[in-house]
């Protein structure tokens, strides 16, 4: 079992109730990954509705209320509406009696019209892989911030990393080619942690420092082909203490398999 699966997985109480153990190796800054944790709470919504033929999230947004910390944690699930092609389900992830994060998500099958696809998107382009910049090259104040950089590969585009040498380019734009940690093959719900897992873009500025979530919403468009993927986040607007991220995750076929937006406060 790859170290995702493993620290993702969540245990069936019944009634709508699992319980999960959130795992120290996905922190960042003051509390775990916002991506982890929305990953977490996804595998307990697939626990739910597999059942009934919807085991693919389509469309999740997640609002973080507290940072969430390793040690037991538990996921309550309410589906909201089944019926159809699709099933509505909110879930709470709570730790210590405290809401970590609260979700309104939207699940079905996404083999259904899986062949159906028209896109006016353009295609990430990377430098190959051997040219690009991996987290030994980071610097070590922020990979010792960061742990959660030892679960996956990112090699980031050497265009964008200027940041990790005191040269920020201010374009408010990072690039990645993505794998996680155990040559673990993306899924739809591993896209969950992908859409979060790069450094905040406002790096990218020079704005340094632990990025905290305050939403996130991701759409799931296909799963994805075996393979290394590219991530793509960027911004556009800096304003009252916040930024927003708009992320897309290419899959190794050329298709664009993922989508997110999140509201984040500037790093402190």
């Amino acid at each position: 079992m790859s170290y995702f699966d493993r620290t993702t997985s969540v245990t069936d109480l019944g009634g709508g109730r699992y319980d999960a153990e959130l795992d120290g190796g996905w922190k960042v800054g003051g509390g775990l990954n916002g991506g982890y944790l929305l990953a977490t709470v996804g595998r307990a919504l697939r626990e739910t509705l597999a059942p009934a033929g919807k085991p693919d999230p389509i469309s999740v947004s997640a609002y973080y209320l507290s940072a969430a910390v390793a040690g037991p944690a538990q996921v309550a699930v309410d589906v909201r509406r089944d019926g159809g092609s699709t099933a509505v389900v909110a879930a709470d992830l709570v730790q210590d009696g405290q809401t970590r994060l609260t979700v309104l998500a939207t699940y079905g099958d996404l083999d259904r019209d899986a062949d159906d696809v028209q896109t006016t998107a353009t295609e990430i382009e990377l430098p190959p892989r051997e040219e690009c910049v991996g987290k030994d090259h980071l610097p070590p104040p922020f990979r010792d911030m960061a742990p959660l950089l030892s679960r996956f590969d990112a090699l980031q585009d050497p265009a964008h990393t200027g940041w990790a040498v005191g040269e920020p380019d201010h374009s408010g734009v990072l690039a990645a080619w993505f794998r996680l940690q155990d040559e673990r093959e993306p899924d739809p719900l591993s896209l969950l942690l992908t859409c979060d897992a790069l450094p905040p873009v406002l790096f990218t500025h020079g704005r340094m420092g632990w990025a905290p979530t305050i939403e996130l919403t991701v759409h799931v468009r296909a799963k994805p082909a075996p393979g290394w993927l590219k991530v793509r986040h960027a911004t556009r607007n800096i304003a009252g203490g916040m930024f927003e991220e708009d992320c897309e995750v290419w899959d190794a076929g050329g298709r664009l398999v993922a989508q997110s937006r999140q509201l984040a406060r500037v790093p402190r």
